[in-house]
């Protein structure tokens, strides 16, 4: 990986064995000042506890309890400055969805992880309502939390919210020497944003600070080992725990694992990232073609490709309701490259747009100024994450030179992806190395990992890696399908290896394989369905 360290000779040395270590000291490795204060933090979070009430809020369900878990700032001063996580939790049930006469026995608590960074999990526990969900919550509280800078987790912020929807944007596929030097400004701006807004402590908002915060809020919770899930972003760190934590470890799940190689975190996973795009988008485009009939957008994928450029190039003279420009367009439909059940509202909103009705367009491209405060958070927490894991290329013509290359054969998300990180390349905090994820036989109890064979913004290829990693690990594959996270969706089979492990810790062997969901049914573009605002996707971003 062309990059180079940031932090001073010390801090490099610091770095290395703070990779080299388990924070655990395992395997008999020298223990870490950090590694001594995870074990501080987690003796207190274990005499501490959680005390948790009602959640606030008008739409909190009665079943949803909430509180609060201490941990330190920096690991390495346990009695230094103290941050807040909020945790959420549903008991188990007890409840056997298939006999309501059998009272299921409680195995602990279930964490789970959405992704991100910057993603929060307080709403996980209402999955319990969803039936894939019922068997796993009879036995298990289900707990969610905002990560370190999430929500109200000491809050990350990089610029005033009110600035950061701004639209309409431009979005082009091979952009000028201009509005390069233009992204690069403000990438620029935004680092020192982040640095001038979150002051000296925006260096400990990293994935080892996370592992180990995952730790202390195991202890918190009362239990000895701990059973998790993540997705997305969350199998990267809830790798990282189980080589830091390995005899923490009682069951985990990892769905759509992130690559954990250390030379992929993060500059050249996410350019895997754009190339997986451009595959998924043309998913999409084959799709859209087969249904001709209903859009109207073109039989062949070449076709669907033209229709989506002329409404590009009308977005770029005219924003559709003043907001939508190129980039929201290409931001909506990136989303539909997470998931394959948004295909029919997007391709009914193009083709309403074609045909004159931009309102379909609006509502779901349009940035909800609501939402500009938790999506601004979202933002400086990924970036802060994904900027301290690891060294970034500081000369932009490596930047240019590599996704130039790239975009030549991946023009959709290539160089948005690049604005999305390009602040790592000025970023004003000190780097790490990534840490070297592995286990060896017998040190970890056996870990699921889920992944579909098309996901783009996980590619599969780091599952592969993932499950190389952590031995005896179990991987079950979704076939030909791209939807990122599959445990819990609407696929019985993969469903069932989830159900069977967590319920029973049974593995189905080294390798695993279920056949597609099936494809999403295209909707008529004049249907009220078509017109519904749906769920976002964090762009760019590993979850």
């Amino acid at each position: 990986m062309r990059a180079a360290a940031l932090y001073s000779a010390a801090g490099s040395l610091l770095l290395a064995a703070l990779a080299a270590a388990p924070a655990d000291g395992a395997a008999g490795a020298p223990a870490t000042a950090e590694a001594r204060g995870t074990a501080v933090a987690a003796q207190r979070a274990r005499e501490a506890g959680v005390e948790f009430a009602r959640c606030d809020g008008r739409d909190a369900p009665r079943s949803l309890e909430c509180g609060t878990v201490r941990v330190p700032l920096d690991y390495a001063r346990p009695d230094g400055k103290q941050i807040e996580l909020t945790v959420s939790r549903a008991r188990a049930t007890h409840r056997d969805p298939h006999n309501s006469k059998r009272k299921v026995p409680r195995q602990g608590a279930l964490v789970y992880n959405p992704g991100g960074p910057g993603a929060s999990g307080m709403y996980f526990p209402m999955a319990r309502a969803l039936p894939a969900w019922q068997r796993i919550a009879a036995a298990y509280d289900l707990v969610g939390y905002a990560p370190r800078g999430v929500g109200r987790s000491a809050p990350l912020s990089c610029v005033e919210p009110k600035l950061f929807l701004h639209a309409p944007t431009e979005s082009p596929s091979h952009p000028s020497e201009q509005y390069k030097r233009e992204r690069i400004a403000r990438a620029k701006a935004y680092a020192r944003g982040c640095a001038e807004r979150s002051g000296s402590g925006l260096r400990f908002y990293n994935s080892l600070n996370n592992a180990r915060d995952l730790d202390v809020l195991r202890a918190a919770l009362g239990e000895d080992r701990l059973t998790y899930m993540g997705a997305s972003y969350g199998t990267y760190f809830g790798a990282v725990y189980a080589t830091l934590f390995p005899s923490h470890v009682r069951r985990m799940v990892l769905d759509s694992a992130v690559d954990p190689a250390p030379q992929k975190v993060w500059y050249r996973a996410n350019l895997d990232q754009s190339a997986a795009f451009e595959d998924r988008w043309a998913d999409f485009r084959e799709w859209a073609a087969r249904h001709d009939d209903v859009y109207g957008l073109g039989d062949t994928a070449a076709k669907v490709q033209d229709s989506y450029d002329t409404a590009r190039g009308r977005l770029a003279g005219k924003a559709a309701g003043g907001k939508v420009g190129p980039g929201q367009l290409q931001n909506a439909f990136l989303q539909a490259g997470y998931y394959d059940d948004l295909w029919p509202g997007r391709a009914a909103a193009l083709s309403a747009y074609l045909k004159g009705d931009a309102r379909a367009l609006v509502d779901l491209a349009a940035p909800d100024a609501g939402k500009a405060a938790e999506a601004e958070n979202a933002s400086a927490v990924y970036t802060a994450v994904e900027c301290n894991d690891a060294p970034w290329p500081t000369d932009w013509k490596v930047w240019d030179r590599d996704n130039t290359r790239l975009a030549r054969s991946a023009p959709f998300e290539t160089w948005d992806n690049v604005w999305m990180n390009l602040p790592c390349a000025y970023w004003p905090a000190p780097r790490q190395r990534p840490l070297d994820v592995r286990t060896g036989p017998g040190e970890l109890p056996p870990v699921l990992v889920l992944a579909a064979e098309r996901d783009a913004a996980t590619p599969y290829s780091g599952a592969l890696e993932m499950s190389r990693r952590l031995a005896g690990s179990a991987l079950v594959t979704e076939r030909d399908a791209g939807t990122h996270g599959v445990g819990g969706g609407p696929n019985r089979c993969v469903n069932g290896h989830l159900d069977g492990y967590l319920l029973e810790g049974r593995v189905p062997g080294r390798r695993a394989a279920c056949a597609p969901r099936p494809e999403p049914r295209p909707e008529d573009p004049a249907s009220p369905a078509a017109k519904r605002p749906d769920r976002d996707a964090l762009k760019g971003k590993a979850s």
